[in-house]
């Protein structure tokens, strides 16, 4: 089982790796670079907004779904037509919401037409990660790695051309972003629905009561999980916004948006490992398996990715800024040095952010696939306190800096909780020496970023000969072995 998880890791890494950062960090970054500050802080504020009711359209059974065709595959043919005609009245239920609360909140018509389209583009994601469910489920972890960047390549193409095709006369509407999106998810859930349907036939829509309360039943938990950690990972951009006066709501989520781009990258590639993890950690458990050295092997992985960024990066904070975010036409100096600070300090506090959020994709997927969801659901509500309470105290007088301690709040502290508890829970063995060698790297990477920036001219080079001496330190300390990974790479027996 941990051959077939290196294996697929690696796979999808790569296709993630080709495809999102250019999408985060070309495409992406570039239509915030053209529509300024304001009118992405206007657009990110309603697509978090967005988000907080996301759990509607799906109230767990994605999850839910994942681990029961992971250990029960004959299922699909059973549940698949019943779980689409509840996820289509589901689709109902949260159009409704989140247009009601957000004229409760007082949203002017330019915000409920923006939410419009980003409602259907949500639905469509909704039914996509359905779909993808399945097809995890099954362990066709390769189809799953393709579908998973198909939406994003489609994007980065209609983008490109909207962006720099020169096609398209006049500036560009943050507008066209979103309808690029829509025209994406719909490809996509097409390509995804044909596919799931070779593995379960032809299926006829049946909407059957007994049979949703039934799914809606044993998804629940799932549910609050997926709505209380929502709570505290996307509420700044929608905080911001609300707290703040007038335009500056806008600026700071822009801001903001700016430094958690990054972390949005970042996490993107994480997330990958719960996708995998998942099944994974399902089917051993079923069959009785120890998880003791799955969750070693893809801790050490994750943790060592994060802390290799998070450190790397955090001496280089302002200069990746100025890079990404450059002047803008008909900005003042003043304006952009104070954009590009702020945005430094955001980011160098949200990297703390990224590495707790990393390993909660080991241990809460961990949680999730033992069926331990009330343990999971009372660590999220605490991390939904603490981030609303330290939101409200923050954000009024620092704004987006204050969000982003906020964020790394909630998120380090659920961290920790969710690993003592998957520790006590599936008795996971992490010896002595293996923090002290962590703790080891730590200190030494640090040290080592300090004075990389006296190395050369270029910061670039400065940057790149980090990143390289902190990869060859992780194997140094031992926090990863080369010898371990090698043998699940190429000695494997077996396929999928």
């Amino acid at each position: 089982m941990q051959n077939r998880f290196v294996r697929n890791l690696a796979f999808l890494l790569f296709l993630n790796l080709l495809v999102k950062p250019f999408w985060i960090l070309g495409v992406d970054r570039a239509v915030q670079n053209a529509v300024g500050d304001v009118m992405y802080g206007f657009y990110l504020s309603v697509y978090s907004y967005s988000f907080l009711f996301y759990i509607l359209l799906d109230l767990g059974i994605t999850n839910f779904n994942n681990r029961n065709i992971a250990q029960n595959n004959q299922l699909l043919n059973k549940h698949f037509a019943g779980i689409a005609s509840l996820k289509l009245m589901l689709g109902l239920l949260y159009a409704v919401v989140a247009f009601g609360v957000g004229i409760a909140i007082g949203y002017n018509e330019g915000q409920l037409k923006l939410l419009a389209w980003i409602g259907v583009n949500q639905i469509l994601l909704s039914f996509i990660l359905y779909l993808r469910s399945n097809i995890s489920g099954l362990l066709l972890f390769k189809a799953d790695s393709l579908i998973s960047v198909l939406d994003r390549l489609l994007m980065i193409l209609i983008c490109s051309v909207l962006l720099w095709s020169g096609w398209v006369q006049g500036p560009f509407q943050i507008e066209w972003f979103v309808y690029a999106q829509t025209i994406a998810y719909a490809f996509t859930f097409v390509f995804a629905l044909t596919y799931v349907l070779r593995f379960s036939g032809r299926i006829r829509l049946n909407f059957s009561w007994p049979f949703a309360l039934m799914i809606i039943r044993k998804s629940l938990p799932f549910a609050l999980l997926v709505l209380l950690m929502s709570f505290y990972s996307r509420t700044e951009p929608v905080l911001l916004e609300r707290l703040l006066p007038n335009e500056e709501g806008y600026r700071q989520a822009g801001i903001f948006g700016q430094a958690f781009r990054l972390l949005d990258a970042g996490n993107n590639i994480s997330l990958l490992f719960a996708v995998l993890l998942l099944p994974l950690f399902s089917a051993q458990l079923k069959s009785g398996e120890s998880v003791n050295k799955l969750a070693r092997l893809s801790f050490g992985l994750i943790i060592s990715m994060s802390l290799l960024i998070a450190i790397s990066t955090y001496f280089y904070s302002h200069n990746l800024m100025e890079l990404l975010y450059g002047l803008r036409e008909g900005e003042s100096l003043t304006d952009f040095t104070y954009r590009i600070d702020h945005a430094s300090l955001v980011f160098r506090v949200l990297m703390g952010s990224f590495v707790a959020v990393s390993s909660t994709y080991i241990f809460g997927t961990l949680l999730t696939a033992g069926g331990k969801l009330k343990m999971l659901n009372i660590v999220a509500a605490s991390g939904v306190v603490i981030n609303l309470v330290m939101n409200f105290i923050l954000i009024p007088q620092f704004e987006a800096i204050g969000a982003a301690y906020s964020n790394l709040s909630a998120q380090l502290i659920t961290a920790i909780l969710q690993f003592f508890v998957a520790k006590k829970v599936f008795r996971l063995e992490f010896r002595q020496y293996f923090w002290l060698r962590l703790l080891a790297y730590v200190v030494f990477a640090i040290v080592l970023g300090y004075l990389s920036q006296f190395l050369f001219v270029s910061w670039q080079w400065n940057l790149a000969t980090l990143l390289l001496i902190n990869s060859l330190l992780i194997f140094a300390f031992g926090i990863l072995r080369f010898n371990e990974i090698k043998q699940l790479l190429f000695q494997a027996k077996g396929s999928y």
